[in-house]
């Protein structure tokens, strides 16, 4: 008798550290009880007036948006878009998403993340939970009578037989607190809560993703930029060479002191010196980038030149239009709208809980929290447009860039053609026309880098306007 009593008692104790337990379960779509009354009359009028909500209402009135022609720029995993993809050892940019989405590690691991929540099968979830909450309801009544048993026969003074009211009261509330955790699973899928708590981790899974791509297209455009610089120091590297030979010519005809040529050499060994510390960081920012789209890391991989910003896309970039589609995707205002519905929630149970009465200090300040919590939530949103709106400046400002640099690069044409005519004339030098050469190479470096400018900065917009990203 006592070993089988021991053994029920053994059985459920187990059964409790497996299962989460409680009551029966209720039907689902069963109606909520006893939900929380609205404040109604001049209370609701005290409530403080709510915050603006992200992204403008549509009216019948709103014409659509007209389709938008293909752009290099911004999230490119369009079925339709066809990518030749890149010889051994280059990268270009338009490649550098898919190759990213395809081989990076961390993207990989998110992406396994995303996969798994979105498996989950919530109606198989639901009927798991109800059968285990009503086994565990059973093996919990048997655990009481089997208890009861116990007790009495201990009460009898039957020998071997012990009965501990800690022990007993120990393990009734595991099970009690076993049932209420699968019971909040289980309320939970009931309402939706979980699927909706689920959804918005995965478009925080996926917006992390979306981060890490951009960062590796900005990454892509910085050392463009980087191969641009350092193209114009070799190319400076190699005017200084020219001017040390000449200097040291008269040096040798007592022209110039030896301070002087010194001088010009000391200028030389600097600028050699930073050549090469941008060289070792162009390298170790490739590495990077070879990580980053799961290529060998050997630090030479050669990149293609930036593609150039379509002029129809520059020219149909509307900032109210634009902005709204950020705003609208924006995981950072969801989140701050989630937030903003939290506090709000929280409000109004604080406040029902002290009547709405003003003279009770408490109330006052539950009401000042939630005014608070409205000011951060506005203070984002206007962030985050005035974010937006020197974003969009700024793409303004790179193409007037661009358009002047492409101006001085047409007027150092015409310079370095009246340079090289007048060297087949013999009235200049050919160091004269080397130097000219050099101011031609430098305008053309400029509108490069002026033409990176602009494409790396409307890529951003595009990522803002497509995704909501602007960090």
């Amino acid at each position: 008798m006592r070993q089988r009593l021991i053994a029920l008692l053994l059985a459920l104790a187990m059964l409790a550290s497996v299962c989460a337990v409680s009551a029966l379960a209720e039907e689902r779509g069963a109606p909520a009880e006893g939900a929380a009354a609205e404040p109604a009359g001049t209370a609701q009028a005290e409530e403080p007036p709510e915050a603006e909500t992200p992204g403008p209402e549509e009216t019948e009135e709103t014409a659509p948006p007209e389709p938008e022609a293909p752009s290099p720029a911004g999230p490119d995993l369009a079925e339709n878009v066809t990518i030749q993809p890149d010889p051994v050892g280059e990268v270009s940019f338009a490649n550098v998403e898919r190759r990213m989405r395809e081989n990076n590690l961390q993207l990989l691991a998110l992406e396994q993340s995303v996969l798994t929540i979105e498996d989950i099968d919530y109606d198989k979830l639901y009927d798991q939970l109800r059968r285990q909450l009503n086994d565990i309801a059973q093996a919990q009544w048997a655990f009481v009578r089997g208890s009861g048993a116990l007790k009495s026969l201990a009460a009898q003074g039957v020998p071997g037989v012990e009965y501990s009211d800690y022990e007993y009261h120990t393990t009734y509330n595991q099970l009690d607190r076993a049932y209420d955790a699968v019971r909040d699973q289980f309320e939970a899928i009931k309402e939706d809560d979980m699927q909706k708590d689920n959804a918005d981790v995965i478009r925080q899974l996926n917006n992390l993703q979306d981060q890490i791509v951009m960062a590796g297209e900005s990454l892509y455009a910085a050392l463009t930029a980087m191969e641009i610089q350092e193209a114009g120091l070799r190319r400076q590297l190699e005017g200084l060479d020219r001017t040390v030979e000449e200097m040291e010519l008269r040096y040798q005809l007592g022209q110039i002191s030896a301070m002087q040529l010194a001088e010009v050499r000391a200028g030389r060994t600097a600028l050699e010196s930073g050549l090469a510390t941008l060289a070792m960081n162009v390298k170790n920012y490739k590495l990077q980038l070879e990580m980053l789209i799961g290529a060998e890391q050997t630090g030479e991989i050669a990149l293609a030149p930036l593609p150039e910003a379509a002029e129809e896309q520059l020219s149909a970039m509307d900032l109210e239009r634009d902005l709204a589609s950020a705003k609208e995707r924006s995981y950072e205002l969801y989140d701050a709208e989630k937030t903003l519905e939290d506090a709000r929630d929280q409000y109004k149970e604080d406040a029902d809980n002290w009547a709405y009465d003003e003279t009770r200090m408490e109330f006052r300040n539950v009401k000042r929290t939630w005014q608070a919590a409205q000011y951060t939530y506005n203070n984002t949103v206007q962030n985050y447009e005035l974010k937006f709106r020197t974003l969009y400046a700024q793409v303004g400002d790179c193409r007037q860039i661009w358009e002047a640099a492409r101006v001085s690069l047409a007027c150092e044409q015409s310079a370095y053609a009246a340079s090289e005519l007048k060297y087949q004339q013999g009235t200049i030098s050919r160091n004269a026309l080397l130097t000219a050469e050099d101011d031609l190479r430098e305008a053309e470096e400029k509108v490069r880098s002026a033409a990176g400018d602009l494409f790396s900065t409307y890529n951003t917009y595009c990522w803002a306007v497509q995704h909501g990203i602007l960090n």
